[in-house]
């Protein structure tokens, strides 16, 4: 004996095409696809407790006189400049912690990967920019001083010329920026590619007031990166004033040096006044270069200079048992799911399966594209989000499906059952996803470490948990729903007279299911 359901068969206006609906989806999984390819996304990248990476630790440096220098907010200040740093960098599950206690206290700095050497010579620089009129410029190589260049220029003392004529830039110790020179002073130093050496006046205009900085490349050429500087309102007037003056002056004393951490990066002639608020930082950088240097001055100078302790390798601190642990957690939990559907569902079943085979694809090849273009690495706890991501995707599906089978208890045929139910049933996954996501962001915003983690993959794997829903589970119920398997009641489907609790105990049918 075979069930068919009858009454209210109108479907409502609501109805959507879900040939295209699907096409679209299959459009976005086979871009995704290609991306990964052609990013060569082989693989999801792993963060400190599953990988583990590269650590080193800043010891604070003190100038003479400065003992009693490193507060407790100073190393504070400093931890979340470094943090900013890392992040703007998008590398994700980076730990930048304060250690010890006093003048003893130091940062230290993980970062997971391979790559975390470049992340650690990025932030610990102190990011002094100073702007200092060239007084004067030559040669990098050490020279005796003999009687030609005995006098000093105007404006140098007897012994800061004998130190500029000593100085050798071309050995690499000389051009180790230490950040430790004092805006007021006239000071001696080098090119950062060892090519010149140079005699600067004191600092007029300083990195402080900077209030934006980006790379950019010359959209002439196509290459040579620069970084644009954009000034505060007393940097504005002070850059304006220092261009001002020395237009008119001869070379090289016509030209401003741009220092940073000590080194000087470039030192441009000064053609005209530039009161504009903007300037240009430009040294032949590559792409990296540019944005390394961009990001550090974005988020202003570390409040004490650091010594940089040995780099270290740092291995897992979970390691790959806790790895595989968490990967079959993951997966028994999907069998679990897959199995209740099935047996609960019968034939609607596949709909859930083929809606978390989706999401699935979806999260994976993510994972694989944000680790590649913003450094996203999985954790443990990325993994225990990614899991709980389960249970949402099968909530949403649950909801629809116990909708749909009110329907068709209520009179209405299948097709129509789909349609309507749909209509009450999304506004319920909307909000129940929506809640989801408010708990990921405030967790991702205003928490740390391994939390930020499975905030993170929570609010992903919610969004592709809607994205699922409505380009793949209403279509694709929609489809089934015209198929004679489903709309007969067969007792396989899920949808029969019996499986939607509609069969009297007595054996007669309802007036709302004719026997075939």
């Amino acid at each position: 004996m075979s069930s068919s359901y009858s009454g209210s068969s109108r479907t409502p206006k609501t109805a959507t095409r879900p040939g295209r609906t699907l096409a679209i989806l299959a459009l976005v999984l086979v871009a995704l696809l290609a991306a990964v390819f052609i990013q060569g996304a082989t693989s999801v990248k792993l963060g400190l407790d599953l990988r583990g990476g590269t650590s080193v630790t800043l010891q604070p440096r003190l100038a003479a006189g400065e003992s009693g220098a490193v507060t407790n907010a100073a190393i504070d200040q400093a931890v979340s400049i470094i943090r900013q740093r890392v992040n703007s960098l998008g590398v994700a599950e980076s730990e930048v912690t304060a250690q010890g206690s006093g003048v003893n206290r130091q940062i230290v700095i993980s970062v997971p990967g391979d790559t975390g050497r470049r992340v650690v010579d990025l932030v610990g620089q102190t990011a002094e920019l100073r702007f200092r009129q060239v007084l004067v410029s030559g040669a990098p190589a050490a020279t005796a001083v003999t009687a030609a260049n005995a006098t000093p220029p105007a404006g140098v003392s007897a012994a800061t010329n004998a130190q500029y004529a000593a100085l050798d830039c071309t050995k690499a110790a000389n051009r180790q920026g230490t950040g430790t020179d004092k805006a007021t002073d006239v000071i001696v130093g080098c090119d950062r590619n060892g090519s010149s050496k140079y005699i600067l006046a004191p600092a007029e205009v300083l990195g402080r007031q900077v209030s934006k900085a980006s790379a950019a490349i010359n959209q002439t050429t196509g290459s040579g990166w620069y970084v644009l500087l954009t000034f505060d309102d007393s940097g504005t007037k002070s850059f304006g004033a220092l261009t001002t003056r020395v237009t008119t002056l001869p070379a090289p004393t016509n030209e401003v040096a741009i220092v940073l951490d000590g080194l000087v990066v470039s030192a441009p002639r000064i053609n005209e006044a530039i009161t504009s608020g903007s300037a240009q930082i430009t040294g032949s950088f590559t792409q990296i270069e540019a944005e390394d240097l961009a990001n550090v001055l974005k988020y202003g100078a570390l409040p004490l200079a650091f010594d940089r302790g040995e780099v270290q390798q740092i291995s897992p601190t979970l390691g790959a048992d806790q790895l595989h642990a968490g990967l079959l957690a993951g997966f028994l939990g999907l069998f679990l799911v897959v199995l209740y559907s099935l047996l609960y569902y019968k034939g609607l079943g596949v709909v859930s399966v083929g809606s978390l085979l989706i999401a699935g694809s979806l999260t994976y090849m993510l994972f694989l594209l944000l680790g590649k273009w913003l450094g996203f690495t999985l954790t443990l706890a990325g993994i225990a989000g990614a899991i709980v991501a389960i249970g949402i995707t099968a909530d949403s599906f649950i909801v629809y499906f116990e909708r749909v089978r009110d329907e068709v208890r209520e009179g209405r045929s299948l097709r129509s059952a789909v349609e309507s139910g749909w209509l009450r049933a999304r506004r319920t996954i909307i909000v129940a996803d929506f809640v989801s996501m408010i708990a990921a962001a405030l967790l991702y915003f205003f928490a740390v470490g391994g939390v930020r983690g499975f905030a993170f993959t929570l609010g992903l794997t919610t969004l592709i948990d809607l994205f699922v829903v409505f380009l793949f589970t209403k279509p694709i119920l929609t489809i089934l729903a015209r198929m004679h398997f489903y709309s007969s009641g067969h007792p396989l489907s899920g949808l029969s007279a019996k499986a939607l609790g509609i069969l009297p105990a007595s054996g007669a049918l309802p007036s709302s299911v004719k026997e075939a």
